[in-house]
Formats: structure tokens, sequence, C-alpha cells
């Protein structure tokens, strides 16, 4: 039987939803499968000759390149099959000045992915994100970044297109490190973005970026010349020469939150052993509620400092040493506890510093803060008894309930 309309209108309307259907199916994604390195390489090329809306999923094994994966097109994922990602292995040639391989990824396209994969072994970056080509919300998820001769995540930028950066990326469950417990050289860093704005870095581990000469390390987390707005929140920073670092001398942040971080450096002869928390040239940042356990020589935990680093806050830290005021900055900081022992962590020489117990002046002590919801693990802090530091006793973790507590990963090891 032949179906009726009342009206121009619903046809109109059956048209219009079969050219959206048609549109849908036009633009769907392409997901092909990999596992040689020849293959990956020709899907990296395949999908940015097709205008990106690519998958590639790959296979568990070791790729070894011969030259970096270039991404040039938006809309492009790369992932490992097995949601593994020790079990996918994308590499350069070398962790030295003179490797064949840059950088393992290089991103330009928007709305690049990378997904359950380790990088490593090159002579630059484990990935640079071109925010000079205005590569836009970068998503890097459960991957593992380690062992390159410079930053293991650089965001580029260049000043003589102002305007033009990559903003919206977001960082989540990954392992940064260098495996030697210590890095290659000084020029060296996990995250170091360049005029970068409304990205989130969170829930990740930052391990041994360290210094072996000549002067100190870039930091685990950076976002300065020219960044703005960003948000450094969950993570474990172990062993690294400077933890979070917001702006640098004549290279600016704006704004921007650190919170709910566990910073911890053991007594262990690291030669440019530095700052936990830094603002420089940062105004109307946040930090607090982060945990630091500083045991090497360094003299304070956290620093402020530059004239316009204006309308800070620095509140409801835990650390065993004190926040620093330096070269004519300002700012509100208060409730801060600076007289930690390592008998109040559950157990900082893992860089577990889950409070042990109900220490007084640290549970219940620190104040309300617009935008504090909960803790590093997302347990609640209940209104009108917020603790100081990065974990909320009262709301569980280690403390009264016994439940256990995320650690940061042990079992990644070099292939």
């Amino acid at each position: 039987m032949r179906r009726k309309y009342s009206s121009g209108s619903a046809l109109r309307t059956l048209c219009l939803t079969a050219l959206a259907l048609l549109a849908s199916v036009a633009s769907a994604t392409t997901t092909i499968e990999v596992s040689t390195v020849t293959q990956l390489q020709n899907a990296v090329t395949s999908a940015n000759n097709a205008g990106g809306d690519y998958t590639i999923l790959v296979d568990d094994g070791t790729y070894t390149l011969s030259d970096t994966l270039y991404v040039t097109a938006p809309n492009i994922t790369i992932a490992g099959k097995s949601n593994v990602r020790e079990n996918v292995i994308i590499q350069g040639d070398a962790m030295s000045a003179s490797a064949v391989v840059g950088n393992v990824i290089r991103v330009s396209g928007s709305n690049f992915t990378l997904h359950h994969v380790t990088l490593q072994h090159s002579g630059w970056h484990a990935i640079q994100v071109a925010g000079e080509s205005n590569a836009d919300n970068p998503y890097i998820h459960d991957c593992v970044l380690r062992d390159t001769y410079e930053q293991l995540l650089k965001v580029s930028y260049n000043s003589a297109t102002p305007g033009i950066a990559s903003d919206n990326g977001r960082v989540e469950n990954c392992l940064f490190e260098y495996t030697a417990g210590i890095g290659p050289e000084y020029y060296i860093g996990g995250i170091d973005a360049h005029a970068s704005t409304g990205w989130e870095v969170r829930n990740n581990t930052f391990e041994n970026i360290a210094s072996p000469n000549t002067a100190v390390a870039e930091f685990a987390v950076h976002f300065w010349d020219g960044s703005a707005n960003n948000t450094v929140e969950d993570n474990y920073i172990i062993n690294c020469d400077r933890g979070i670092g917001f702006g640098l001398q004549d290279s600016a942040n704006t704004g921007g939150i650190i919170r709910n971080n566990m910073i911890y450096h053991a007594n262990n002869g690291a030669p440019f052993a530095d700052v936990a928390i830094a603002l420089a040239d940062s105004p109307n940042s946040q930090v607090y509620n982060n945990t630091a356990f500083l045991l090497q020589n360094f003299q304070w935990a956290i620093e402020y400092r530059f004239a316009q680093t204006t309308g800070v806050l620095i509140e409801n830290n835990l650390l065993n040493l004190p926040v620093q005021l330096r070269d004519g900055a300002s700012g509100t900081v208060s409730t801060n506890y600076t007289a930690a022992t390592a008998a109040m962590f559950v157990s900082p020489s893992t860089g577990n510093l889950h409070l042990a117990s109900a220490v007084a002046g640290v549970v219940g002590a620190g104040k309300a803060i617009a935008g504090l919801t909960d803790d590093i693990d997302g347990q609640t802090r209940p209104s009108g008894s917020i603790d100081i530091g990065a974990d909320q006793y009262s709301s569980g973790g280690t403390g009264s309930t016994g439940s256990t507590v995320p650690m940061p990963p042990t079992n990644v090891t070099v292939q």
C-alpha cells in the first residue's frame, strides 16, 4: 500500500532526513588494522590523503620507524587494538642527538587521538603537536611516552603568527618516564607547551625527568609563552627535577589551575633537583590542595615570582618545605601546611603521599575553594571539612575506611 503524506512539509522532512543520512555515511570514519611498520606508515599516508576521518588500529608488536609519522589531516586516531599500551611499541631508531627519527609522531591536524600505545626512542620528541598549524583538540589517553632525547610531548608555536596555537588538548592516564632513572641530557621535559589554552592534564604519572649534567631539566608539566587557563590535576610526579610550572620570566602564562597533585623527590643524588611547583610571570593562577614531599637539598616547595605574577592563590597545600615569594610577586597565600614528615604518608618512597592517619592540622584544616569538589582519587571533599593536601583522608583513600588507593604503574619495561 502506498503511504500518503498530508502535506509537502512532511515530504521535505523525509528528504532532508535522507540527505543527512547520506552525509553521515559519506563522512563515516574509515577503520584500518595494521600489523607491520610498512602498513602503519602507509595507513597514516592514506589517512592524510583521504582528508582524515581515519582510525588506525595497531596490532601488538614493536614498530621501528624509518621516519616520523606525520599526521596532517583532521580526525585521525591511532590506537593499540588490544587496549594494552605496553603491547604496542612505536619507536624511532635511538634516544640521541644523532637519531634519524626526530619525532615519533608529529601532529598538525586537529582532533588527533592516540590511545593504548607506547612511544619511545627519538632525537626530539615522542609527540610534537604543531600549534603553529592550529592543531587543536589533541587527545592522548592511556599511553606511555618515554626515553626521548628532548621533551616527551612538545606543543610548539610560531610567535610570527599570533593567535594560531593548539587549544583544548587533553592528556590523561599516561606514563611519562626515563627508564634509566635519569634523562640523557638537561633539555628534557614531560609536557612542554607554548601558547596553549584550555588544556587538561590529569591522572598521569611522570617519573625520572631529571638532568644528569649541565643544568636543571624542564618541568614535568610546563605551560608558558602565552599559554592560558590550563588545568593540571590528579597527577603523580616522582623524582623529576621540577614538577609543574606556569610561565617563565618574560614568557608569561595567564590563569590556570594546579590542584590535587602528588609530587615526591627522594634524596637520590640527582644534581639539579628543584622546585615542586612554580608560578613565574603567571598572573591569576591558582595552586591548591597539592601534596609535595621533597627530600633533596632545594629550599622550598612552591614559588611565585616576578612583579607580573599578581592575583595568584596558593592555599591548602601539604608540604615539607615553605612557599617562597620572590622578585615582587603578590597574591593570597594561606592554609598551607609546611612541616610534613614521612610518617604522615602511606609510602612516600613510591610516590604514595596519601595520608596514613588523621593528621592534626591537616585533616579538616583546609578552606573551601571554588571548584574544589574532590581529591586525587575522585573522592568527594565534604562541605565544611576540607583536608589540606591532595588526599581527602576522611572520604576514604587509606583513611578511615581502609580502602585501597590507586598507585602509579610499576610494570613498564623497555623492550
